[in-house]
């Protein structure tokens, strides 16, 4: 019974911390507006690039740089934790969804 609790503890720490599955690039990109604006046409913070008009392929690139720590200036380690919630579709679908605006 014991095996059986650590089991199922470790389980739901894994799932509480589980990045978001397969959200939707326009849901997604809620959590970005308030720095990059509602048409990513502002620099986050005054701080970073203004990422309107990139291709989707630019904003995968930054997105996948920002959680493997190789890409990003002052703002990397919150972008960093932005990007750590993501996985690879979720990523595809914000990335083109930007792209979009």
């Amino acid at each position: 019974m014991k095996k059986l609790s650590c089991i199922f503890f470790a389980v739901s720490a894994l799932a509480i911390s589980a990045p978001v599955v397969h959200a939707g690039g326009a849901e997604v990109y809620q959590t970005c507006v308030e720095c990059h604006g509602a048409n990513a046409e502002l620099s986050a913070m005054g701080k970073s690039q203004i990422i309107q008009g990139w291709p989707a392929t630019q904003i995968v690139e930054a997105i996948n740089g920002y959680k493997a720590g190789t890409y990003g200036g002052p703002l990397k380690a919150l972008m960093k934790v932005q990007g750590d919630k993501l996985d690879d579709a979720s990523i595809q679908a914000v990335a083109e969804y930007i792209s979009g605006l």
